[in-house]
């Protein structure tokens, strides 16, 4: 069971004053036995009688969370054991962070990164930012970001009073970048700490490139682009929502899921005026999110330069930079 090596990677972190972690796993709706064990072994255990979706169940577990830190954990990953020593070091070099994150690596190939964080372009496709990629130096410099990873991370409990819980309306897949957007807007920077390294099974609790993951995504892209964009950079960024729209498309049909795509995209569609509704304060500040972007996409370019050009990313910046675009 992927939870028992979780939570024992958790008991085995260190803390400043020798206290053990509170450790709460909610239970959204499983069938693997995994309530009675949490509960023998002193787990804080909230159980959901239906699956509700990722973001749904991290806020019960972040309003039943009592200490001043709260860490957002996957259920399929393992932390080494210095991993909490390692964000406490990262925060006496950047104590106003708000957040920290760490190195995932690839459980299965331990010598491959599985995300160093995520970042959006200005077409609306985001990308976790070294996956698949053979770890090296070009993942081990810290940096400062807005875009926490719901993989594993570290934040404030004054984080989520300032930025808001997880949107419940992104059942899986993108509410992590949706809530890192909301840290932007609010500049709530947070800091990536390369020495804090944890492991995920990644695919373990849903199957790569299953149709729920190209509906989800496809249809939380078009979520983001409706809740955060106003008019202005909609028409602004359109040659780049388009490109980046239709290579999604594309690459979800050469993977055997149009049809999950179409649901996707209706899902998008039935959901754009209630994300219109809900960011409509999200939306006043253009010029924020335009430069916030600018940056996003760039980071993006560097990681993907810097490592080889994975075909998606290739053919968006090759596309999105004809010499006929004005750059931005």
């Amino acid at each position: 069971m992927l939870l028992q090596a979780a939570v024992r990677s958790i008991r085995q972190q260190q803390t400043p004053d020798g206290r053990a972690l509170e450790v709460i796993v909610v239970d959204n709706a499983s069938t693997e036995g995994a309530l009675a064990w949490a509960e023998a072994e002193g787990c804080v255990v909230i159980s959901m009688a239906a699956n509700q979706g990722f973001g749904k169940a991290v806020n019960h577990g972040i309003r039943a969370g009592t200490g001043d830190w709260i860490v957002v954990m996957n259920d399929d990953v393992e932390l080494e054991t210095d991993w909490l020593r390692q964000l406490e070091a990262a925060l006496e070099r950047t104590p106003a962070a708000w957040f920290v994150c760490g190195k995932t690596l690839q459980f299965a190939a331990r010598g491959r990164v599985d995300g160093v964080g995520d970042a959006i372009s200005k077409g609306g496709t985001a990308m976790r930012l070294g996956n698949g990629r053979a770890d090296g130096d070009r993942f081990n410099v810290g940096r400062a970001t807005f875009f926490p990873s719901a993989t594993a991370t570290a934040f404030r409990r004054t984080f989520f009073e300032q930025a808001g819980l997880f949107d419940e309306t992104f059942f899986a897949y993108l509410e992590d970048v949706d809530l890192g957007l909301r840290a932007a807007l609010a500049g709530l920077a947070g800091t990536y700490a390369p020495a804090a390294r944890s492991y995920h099974h990644g695919s373990a609790t849903g199957q790569a490139w299953s149709a729920d993951m190209v509906r989800w995504i496809t249809g939380h892209q078009l979520l983001l682009l409706a809740k955060f964009f106003p008019a202005r950079l909609l028409l602004r960024n359109g040659w780049n929502i388009l490109v980046a729209q239709s290579l999604w498309s594309g690459l979800a049909i050469s993977r055997g899921q149009s049809l999950a795509w179409v649901r996707g995209l209706a899902l998008g569609l039935r959901g754009a005026r209630r994300a219109r509704f809900d960011g409509r304060a999200l939306r006043s500040r253009p010029e924020r999110l335009a430069a916030v972007l600018t940056s996003s996409e760039r980071e993006i370019r560097s990681f993907q330069e810097s490592t080889g050009l994975d075909r998606y990313w290739a053919w968006y910046f090759r596309l999105t930079q004809l010499p006929w675009r004005k750059l931005g």
